[in-house]
């Protein structure tokens, strides 16, 4: 049961690797032919794409009455979304990020996240809040396509030669095979992340989690692998647009589109616990907050700062195991977060948010 357990992981791992390399070429070849912004690829068809584990997981959850593990994917995604996955692509190689996420992009996935609590609020979602965050996804979807094509009207190719030095050859033989690529990606991810999960999951549970840690670690984790192998081989490749847009993207979506499906499909409403309530989601919202400060200051996230933001993912986990499993050392543990950890984050982002207005001066 051990080998079989860890064979999964290993076989979702490598089918990560190979679908994220895919895909990424993919999207990337059919930016470039069809004149398309690659933030904007990386914001929708590779955001939304590498999502899909998120979507099944939580629609599945939904139906068997699993609330916890529903939402738990969702706000655990979004937390090791930003910090895991930024973080690593940070530590790689520095990430610049555009104008359009500051702007626009990352006040969205703030407003979604902040939507998304106080809809959670009754600890239950319903059919009508299922509307809401779905109607939501589709009118940031139509936003991003109507100024992609105004984008491109207004001579975006050129941006293009410069940034692969090649005109991609055009033509629709051309466009099925980059389509090809993407689709061939997207079955990699989505079968390589329910391989990772079914693992991870038999761990999880053999360690005696409850179901709303497991959702918001294990799950989360396996779920955003996607994201990460996308991230990661993007940065490594120079195309930093699609590794940052892809997190701020997914982010999104997962808000929206996976909660929203999650809550329309749902016989009864969607459970919410307390729990996430007043600890989890006021998490995910700062999380998201603070990338304002951190993007804006130079329009860059720095190795150190890549650093930070791996950190602190590895101290939230930690809280959660420990306080899931009771853990002799929690209460110390809270006071260091209390006194230190936190005073300290806080100085941290004054002192960018500071630099950033200065920049801006």
């Amino acid at each position: 049961m051990t080998l079989m357990t860890f064979a999964y992981l290993l076989a979702g791992l490598i089918l990560l690797v190979a679908g994220a390399e895919v895909l990424v070429r993919g999207a990337a070849r059919l930016a470039a032919q069809f004149g398309i912004p690659p933030l904007i690829i990386g914001l929708t068809v590779v955001a939304f794409g590498t999502s899909a584990p998120e979507m099944a997981v939580s629609v599945q959850s939904a139906f068997a009455g699993q609330g916890d593990i529903a939402v738990g994917n969702v706000v655990g995604s979004n937390i090791f979304n930003v910090l895991f996955i930024l973080g690593l692509s940070a530590l790689i190689t520095p990430m610049l990020v555009s104008r359009q996420l500051i702007r626009f992009d990352v006040p969205i996935m703030i407003g979604a996240s902040l939507l998304a609590w106080f809809l959670a609020m009754d600890q239950r979602y319903g059919r009508l809040d299922g509307v809401l965050l779905f109607g939501g996804v589709l009118a940031y979807t139509g936003f991003l396509i109507v100024g992609s094509l105004r984008a491109r009207n207004n001579g975006a190719s050129e941006e293009f030669e410069d940034e692969y030095g090649i005109r991609e050859p055009s033509g629709r033989l051309a466009s099925l095979r980059h389509l090809a690529f993407i689709a061939a990606g997207l079955v990699l991810l989505v079968y390589g992340s329910g391989l990772l999960v079914d693992g991870a999951v038999s761990l999880a549970k053999a360690l005696g989690l409850s179901e709303l840690v497991i959702g918001l670690t294990i799950i989360a984790a396996g779920t955003s692998l996607p994201e990460v192998a996308t991230s990661v081989i993007a940065a490594l490749k120079g195309e930093r647009d699609i590794a940052v847009g892809n997190v701020v993207g997914s982010n999104i979506f997962n808000l929206m589109a996976v909660l929203g499906l999650a809550s329309l499909v749902s016989p009864t409403p969607l459970s919410v616990s307390a729990n996430a309530i007043a600890f989890d989601y006021p998490v995910m919202i700062a999380v998201a907050m603070a990338c304002l400060p951190v993007f804006f200051a130079g329009y860059c996230i720095r190795r150190w700062e890549g650093a930070l933001f791996f950190a602190y993912y590895l101290i939230y986990t930690a809280w959660l195991v420990m306080h899931s499993t009771a853990a002799p050392g929690l209460a110390m543990f809270s006071q260091a977060m209390t006194w230190f950890v936190l005073p300290l984050t806080l100085t941290t982002l004054l002192v960018i948010g500071g630099r950033a207005w200065q920049q801006q001066r």
